[in-house]
């Protein structure tokens, strides 16, 4: 599927073979029972390697494998509030919210407010800052607190 007159060959064992003919470079494979593989096709001439192409896909299949295994996922955790959330309540909400953070997940904290509550933004604003002060030694701001509509909401983030 090679589409030029000339390759740079390479060999199985990484040395250089010199610019050839694309028949002679197919021939040098097919002579080794290898494929010939366009590595670098934005290059002039584009650069071809001698070598089993299965191999080669299984072991880039490992190794994105290994990649993706490594990987961390972090999740969003929420937790939702009332601005009249009663102490133990919120001592509650708080604990939950710390054990996510300890996890490396970040923390969603939601106030809603409902109907005439929402006169009294500043009530769901202090208990987002007391929240802010509870978490500050295992938390950083990802998101100030912001109001979406009827909700007041706020992301930490744990420190690394």
């Amino acid at each position: 599927m090679i589409r030029v007159r000339e390759v740079r060959v390479i060999s199985p064992e990484g040395e250089q073979l010199g610019i050839l003919p694309i028949e002679e470079a197919l021939a040098l494979a097919r002579d080794r029972d290898l494929d010939l593989v366009e590595v670098a096709p934005n290059e002039r001439p584009p650069v071809c390697r001698i070598m089993d192409f299965g191999k080669y896909k299984y072991q880039q299949a490992k190794r994105s494998q290994e990649a993706k295994k490594r990987q961390r996922v972090i999740q969003t955790k929420e937790i939702k509030m009332r601005p009249k959330t009663e102490e133990h309540d919120y001592q509650f909400k708080m604990r939950h919210a710390r054990r996510f953070l300890e996890e490396g997940h970040k923390v969603k904290v939601s106030l809603l407010f409902r109907g005439r509550e929402m006169d009294h933004v500043d009530l769901g604003q202090r208990m987002l800052d007391r929240i802010i002060v509870d978490c500050k030694d295992i938390s950083a701001i990802e998101q100030q607190p912001r109001l979406e509509g009827q909700t007041l909401s706020l992301v930490l983030t744990p420190k690394s």
